[in-house]
């Protein structure tokens, strides 16, 4: 099974996906119900131990978000990772 960090990289890196199409849904204290989501066009960096997003309204333009506060990853609208299951990729996805 697939760590968060290790399937965003596969997604990002393998020309097969489109990494426009992912999104990440993360905990975000304050937003409502506690989570918000970022699509692959507005992640910026893949760090070892965060994604960093672009944030225009933040000082540096971007901000840091943990792996470990990360949910779910979805290619496509449809849940390929998820904090609970691992990674669940849809019939008809490579593993």
């Amino acid at each position: 099974m697939r760590t968060s960090h290790k399937l965003l990289l596969r997604l990002f890196h393998d020309p097969a996906y489109s990494f426009a199409e992912v999104e990440v849904r993360y905990i975000d204290r304050g937003a409502p119900g506690d989570e918000s989501g970022v699509s692959g066009s507005d992640i910026a960096h893949l760090d070892r131990d965060y994604i960093e997003i672009i944030t225009p309204f933040t000082p540096g333009g971007t901000t840091a978000i943990p792996y470990h506060r990360i949910r779910k990853i979805l290619y496509q609208g449809l849940v390929v990772w998820d904090r609970v299951f691992g990674e669940c990729l849809p019939d008809g996805m490579e593993q």
